[in-house]
């Protein structure tokens, strides 16, 4: 069962840029977006074969924004967190599976000038509670723009970004409890050495030199463990500043 996950940046923008096309010649059972930035009838997408879920912000359009489309239908879809300060940005969606649940997350960016950060611990905080809330039932699967390079090998430059969001050490923080409650980096299963990103500035030919970070991510409950059979990273596939991510599980 192959499952990808892309920060899209615009999902508008991205139908432009081939995204079909990889659509169709990965042709995964469950494909997960992140910062469509659009309500389904302003993107005009057709999936043939697959249901179509999305989540997108109260108010602001062009902004934040997730959708999940699956071959099998879930049992059941939800969306947020039933936590009203976290719901309004389109952010999260749920997909009930037979054995398993798949979150679909896009996490607040904490901004430049880290005036969203504290928002931020909050939202990590509330977010692990909700996933550990989902896996009293089933395992999880939980994937997306997690905004945050978890170690110094997620990202090209460390120390000069030290304190720079997406490497706070509060945000760090927040990933090491997701792994301290259990939670597999399913990359890191593969991959120990660096050098790996699924995120790239549009500045300074970055992508290119392969200066970037890892921010993006699949991680899922111990009890999926044995049926992990790959997590790779796409950085070949053009269209966005982001990448996609990959998860295969053995049947």
């Amino acid at each position: 069962m192959k499952f990808i996950s892309w920060n899209v940046n615009g999902i508008r923008s991205i139908l432009k840029k081939g995204f079909l096309d990889f659509v169709s010649g990965e042709d995964p059972d469950v494909l997960c977006l992140q910062e469509t930035r659009a309500r389904p009838e302003e993107a005009n997408l057709n999936l043939p074969s697959r249901h179509a879920y999305w989540n997108f912000p109260e108010k602001k359009a062009g902004y934040s924004g997730t959708a999940v489309f699956t071959k099998t239908k879930p049992l059941r879809v939800s969306y947020g967190m039933d936590i009203p300060k976290h719901d309004g940005e389109g952010r999260v969606i749920t997909s009930e599976f037979k054995e398993f649940f798949l979150v679909n997350v896009y996490t607040p960016n904490s901004k430049r000038d880290l005036s969203r950060l504290g928002y931020r611990r909050e939202w990590d905080r509330d977010f692990l509670a909700f996933l550990k809330k989902l896996e009293k039932t089933k395992p999880v699967i939980f994937c997306g723009d997690l905004n945050v390079a978890h170690k110094e090998i997620d990202l090209t430059h460390p120390k000069s970004n030290h304190k720079n969001h997406g490497f706070t050490d509060e945000e760090r923080a927040g990933f090491d409890h997701f792994v301290k409650a259990g939670f597999i980096d399913a990359f890191r299963e593969f991959t120990e050495e660096g050098g790996h990103y699924t995120w790239w500035s549009q500045m300074n030919n970055c992508r290119k030199r392969n200066i970037g970070w890892r921010i993006d991510y699949f991680l899922i409950s111990p009890a999926l463990r044995p049926r992990l059979e790959d997590a790779p990273i796409l950085p070949g596939v053009m269209g966005s500043d982001h990448c996609p991510v990959a998860l295969v599980l053995k049947d």
